[in-house]
């Protein structure tokens, strides 16, 4: 039982050491993300007009007729 409790603590001690680590690596990049111009913040939701979207859903409808048209054919 001895040996269970001494790896049990070396385990604690290898986990504190490596978040510890972990957590001067994310200091690093994001240190090193602000200096190359890089954001890493999200970019904000692209917003489309209704009539594009419209656009867009047409013409995906007008793919599909063709894929089920080429189908159909070779039927």
């Amino acid at each position: 039982m001895a040996n269970l409790n001494n790896v049990m603590t070396s385990l604690r001690a290898e986990y504190s050491r490596l978040n510890s680590e972990m957590q001067r690596v994310k200091k690093a990049l994001n240190a090193l993300g602000s200096a190359s111009g890089n954001q890493t913040e999200k970019r904000p939701k692209r917003v489309l007009s209704k009539e594009a979207r419209h656009r867009i859903a047409e013409a995906q409808r007008q793919r599909w007729a063709k894929v089920r048209k080429a189908k159909q054919a070779k039927s």
